[in-house]
């Protein structure tokens, strides 16, 4: 057996859905209490007191940490969010009060690195050329997630400049995060501009993901998978 066959065999074990909720970690510590678990469901837990929005924000952390910038490598998370801890407990202190602000209230949410956040994040559609500068202030999409009460949680891979680099762009690859890898076939091409958004959500770093659309590309629609 070939080394790219040992790394599918184990990502596809690491991925696979837990049977129930609240069940323990894997012995490697890698949590999949809620992996395939829709919006409703995590809605559901937070609101009987059975799950914080901290506990899941974390939760989509290790995994991340475990699985896509090391284990397999999907490689498909090209930041994470220092506020996103932050996020969530604000989040849980909201519904102790009463207060739910929405139905992503709490949810964490990954953002495609071409979707601006003003807070301490980088957006730079993949290129190194806007490393360092910031958004001033947040897109639409992401202020109406903060007004929601949603987590964000970080920012996806793409193909650098949603795939208006060249005409030989690669899908998935950008300058800055590298190359987004499929989840289910380690050694496989994600497809398009959204690739990783599309990996994340399949891998189970977070139960919302958002990608772009930028020429009407079929790829766009299948690949992007919103839980509800």
């Amino acid at each position: 057996m070939n080394i790219p066959v040992i790394r599918i065999l184990l990502l596809a074990a690491l991925l696979a859905p837990a049977s129930t909720f609240g069940q323990s970690a894997t012995p490697t510590s890698i949590p999949t209490q809620h992996n395939e678990a829709t919006v409703a469901q995590l809605q559901a837990e937070m609101a009987s007191g059975s799950l914080t929005s901290e506990q899941l924000t974390q939760e989509y952390i290790n995994r991340i940490l475990a699985l896509d910038q090391n284990g397999p490598g999907v490689n498909s998370v090209i930041e994470l969010n220092p506020d996103a801890l932050v996020m969530a407990r604000n989040a849980d202190a909201l519904r102790r009060r009463g207060v739910v602000l929405g139905p992503l209230h709490g949810i964490p949410v990954l953002l495609k690195d071409n979707i601006d956040t003003g807070d301490k994040m980088q957006t730079s559609a993949g290129s190194l050329a806007l490393v360092g500068t910031p958004a001033l202030r947040d897109s639409t999409v992401a202020a109406n997630l903060r007004a929601g009460g949603a987590v964000i949680l970080g920012k996806t891979n793409l193909s650098e400049w949603a795939n208006f680099r060249s005409f030989e762009s690669i899908s998935g690859w950008s300058g800055r995060g590298g190359q987004t890898h499929n989840p289910y076939g380690i050694d496989r091409n994600p497809c398009g501009s959204s690739s990783g958004s599309g990996a994340a959500v399949s891998a189970n770093f977070a139960a919302v993901s958002f990608g772009s659309e930028t020429d009407g590309s079929t790829d766009e629609r299948w690949l992007m998978r919103r839980r509800r």
